[in-house]
């Protein structure tokens, strides 16, 4: 049942060229239950758009491609829709976006699928996951039954859930289900940039519609393309300082930008910190930093894994001997 030693370079948005010895495609619930009954020590692959591989894989992969969008329930206001793991996130935007369902929109263009999306918790434009979020159904490595999560559940955090934490490794996410709104859509602007292409747009009363324009435009002008070069959007995350350290900092930096959480702590964007220590734009060898988006790193070709892993360390030990600032990768790395 298992193909072996396929080249996983394709499945990866990094672009990375590593092996799975072993490898099997999901496409239903039943064969995942199967493959779950007869081996336990798996890897499961997604969409691999938040995932750095430095080697060939030694255990069985699974590469998890369940598709399938179906409407829960709904009443005036609101409607319950569940979408498979497999299915690719942008697409799922664009459907929601279809159907006129809003809650996503901001969300638009983020690589990966629907099925790791509760794991990091993805955010852009002041929206994550779970603002959305209403319950996800995982199956239990160790049991093999499945189990529904709610939102308190998951322990949602920056870039944080239960799935990167205490229960890392145990579950596999099958599906998501998200309350997205039908009418009266909440309209998140408040990011400059956003009202800026709005602007561009002549978007006066912007809809959901227009959001998710002005996000994929942003994010295009930004972003490199992972179809054209390797790369896994934000790798690092952005730090949250305490406010004693900021205002020390910004006695030195006063144009450093910052997000004030609370009278404590404050954020500080990890792309300005990486710019500032003279990495954006610059490549070694296949491996390097985009110059539009110091917080992406990118594989220009033939880049192996651990070169970029070795960059991101030099980044990290950089940045904390010249702000005193530790980065925390946001990519997960094999």
């Amino acid at each position: 049942m298992f193909q072996k030693n396929i080249p996983l370079r394709s499945l990866n948005t990094f672009g990375i060229a590593v092996t799975a010895k072993q490898f099997l495609e999901v496409t239903s619930l039943e064969t995942l239950k199967e493959i779950v009954s007869n081996h336990k020590d798996l890897f499961i692959l997604s969409g691999g758009s938040n995932i750095l591989l430095t080697k060939d894989i030694d255990k069985p992969v699974l590469h998890l491609n369940t598709k399938g969008i179906e409407i829960v329930k709904q009443n005036p206001r609101s409607v319950w829709v569940k979408a498979q793991a497999g299915e690719n996130w942008h697409e799922f935007v664009c459907w929601c976006l279809e159907n006129d369902f809003g809650g996503l929109e901001n969300l638009s263009l983020i690589p990966g699928n629907v099925g790791t999306s509760p794991m990091q918790n993805i955010g852009a434009y002041g929206v994550e996951i779970k603002d959305s979020f209403e319950s996800l159904e995982a199956l239990e490595i160790s049991s093999g039954k499945i189990q529904t999560f709610y939102a308190d559940d998951c322990a949602f955090g920056y870039r944080e859930s239960v799935f990167k934490n205490t229960l890392k490794g145990q579950f596999i996410i099958v599906n998501v289900t998200f309350r997205l709104t039908v009418k009266d859509h909440l309209i998140n602007d408040q990011y400059g940039a956003i009202r800026e292409q709005l602007k561009v747009a002549n978007a006066v009363d912007p809809g959901i519609h227009d959001i998710s324009k002005a996000v994929i435009a942003i994010r295009r002008s930004k972003l490199p393309d992972p179809k054209k070069i390797g790369n896994s959007g934000s790798f690092f995350k952005n730090p949250v300082i305490s406010a004693a350290h900021f205002l020390k900092l910004q006695t030195l930096h006063p144009e450093i930008p910052h997000y004030k959480l609370s009278e404590e702590q404050v954020k500080v964007p990890a792309g300005w910190l990486v710019e500032k220590c003279g990495f954006k734009g610059k490549r070694f060898g296949d491996a390097g930093v985009h110059e539009k988006q110091a917080l992406v790193l990118v594989n220009y070709k033939n880049a192996q894994g651990n070169e970029i892993l070795s960059l991101a360390r030099t980044i990290q030990k950089t940045v904390s001997q010249k702000f005193e600032i530790d980065l925390e990768m946001e990519v997960n790395v094999l």
